[in-house]
């Protein structure tokens, strides 16, 4: 197997030799906004020359600690090496057939994999996509035409992507959808468990309740083709809901002949601890949409579910040409083997043993710090004014430029802007997380006041 020598290394440690920018990532930047449109923006002010394991490099040399996985995808690090060698023999070999024309081994031994390591042992089967929201977009798909029914609820502060379908799904209006209606129809919107917001005292089987009470005086059960959640709510700021919520809402699903989608994309592949989030609370969705972490990077998503939901699709009404391009399975299979070989769900759990009781920590000092959250490498801190639950999407932003200028790369979200997510890559070295989390934790301290 191929792997990155000692020459190629790039040397896991933070290592600023210029201002942030520097004078080849500003260049660029000018010849930036000379091509590329304004609408496509980006979170740091540098330019990337080389990436591995937790630290990213820029074009000036230096070097930034990397805590955000280009938003949860690169889990198995950057140019993991069994990611490497399973793409440069793929590209060898060939580029594209089209799955849809002429098939190839490496799209079965996805859905294989898929199929092992997915929640629940019955049937099931897979369709590989290009993107998140394209997978969540064929799971609609698939659930409408194996109920015969077209309504589809989702909760409040979801997100599911930025296609047409998809935007209606999301709740956030900026950036997100802002402008570009009219959607599409028959979504609806219902409350979700959000603890830290809910009524104190509120459990998770009530605020199942509550959403299921506001699905059935809207639309009706005997109407919903699907019930759409994330287990882990991603941009809408890592949202763990209450024990007992998603079990409530998944038995009412299959009570009612309802298609249960876990939405997995920024949550799944050992992020949390566990191969999905769903596994926390025993629950087994009858459809999953992955993506981000799926494939070390390259582009792929797919949807895998119970095999007389996935079967029930005619022939040629699932696909797309570039779906399940061989490069992206040959990557797939390369993470996939990785993250079992490295028990990569258990270097999860041992991030959160390290990131979570220094944020704790930090929080008994920061009134502003309002919650800890999240598990796995899937943690957050939401912000608020002092004394109070208000958001403080400033405070969030702040802290973040002064993270980003001291070369660590943190990321915001949230419905209100103002939660800090954490979403290391699993190969990160213990001691280059710390230093991360010190750099973050002086941030708070300094800006927070």
């Amino acid at each position: 197997m191929t792997t990155i020598t000692d020459r190629d290394a790039l040397p896991q440690q933070r290592n600023l030799r210029t201002e942030l920018p520097g004078p080849k990532s500003r260049e660029l930047a000018t010849r930036r906004a000379g091509a590329v449109a304004a609408g496509v923006s980006s979170v740091m002010p540098i330019y990337v020359a080389r990436a591995q394991g937790g630290v990213v490099e820029d074009v000036d040399g230096n070097v930034l600690i990397d805590l955000g996985s280009g938003i949860a995808v690169t889990t198995v690090g950057n140019s993991a090496p069994r990611v490497v060698a399973g793409v440069q023999q793929q590209v060898a070999d060939f580029t594209h057939t089209c799955f849809m024309v002429s098939p190839y081994e490496s799209y079965v031994a996805v859905c294989e994999k898929l199929a092992e390591v997915t929640p629940g042992d019955h049937e099931k089967r897979s369709a590989l996509f290009n993107s998140g929201a394209e997978a969540v977009e064929n799971a609609v798909k698939i659930a409408r035409y194996a109920t015969g029914r077209q309504a589809v609820v989702v909760v409040d502060h979801a997100y599911h992507g930025r296609t047409n379908l998809t935007m209606a799904l999301t709740a956030k209006a900026m950036p997100y959808k802002l402008g570009f209606g009219p959607f599409a129809s028959e979504i609806y919107r219902v409350p979700t468990s959000y603890p830290f917001r809910d009524p104190e005292g509120m459990t998770g089987e009530q605020a199942a309740q509550r959403a299921i009470t506001s699905a059935e005086k809207a639309v009706g059960a005997d109407q919903i083709a699907a019930v759409l959640i994330e287990p882990i709510q991603g941009e809408g700021g890592f949202i763990v809901p209450a024990p007992g919520f998603l079990a409530a809402l998944s038995k009412w699903c299959t009570e009612n002949g309802i298609v249960f989608i876990a939405d997995e994309v920024q949550s799944g592949f050992s992020r949390t601890g566990k191969w999905f989030a769903t596994q926390y609370e025993d629950v087994v969705p009858d459809l999953v949409t992955t993506a981000k972490g799926i494939a070390g990077g390259l582009p792929l998503a797919g949807v895998t579910g119970r095999a007389e939901l996935m079967d029930s699709v005619h022939p040629g009404g699932l696909g797309g040409t570039y779906g399940g391009n061989p490069v992206a399975c040959a990557a797939a299979l390369g993470a996939i083997e990785t993250m079992m070989a490295e028990d990569l769900p258990g270097r999860a759990l041992q991030i959160e043993q390290i990131i979570v009781p220094t944020l704790k920590e930090a929080q008994a000092d920061t009134p502003a710090i309002g919650e800890v959250r999240g598990r796995g490498a899937m943690i957050a801190i939401e912000l608020v004014k002092r004394g109070t639950k208000e958001p403080d999407a400033a405070l969030a932003g702040a802290v973040a430029k002064k993270c980003h200028e001291q070369g660590v790369i943190v990321l915001t979200c949230g419905t209100y802007g103002n939660v800090l997510r954490l979403l290391p890559p699993l190969s990160i070295g213990d001691d280059l997380l710390r230093e991360g989390l010190q750099v973050l934790t002086q941030a708070l301290a300094s800006t927070a006041g």
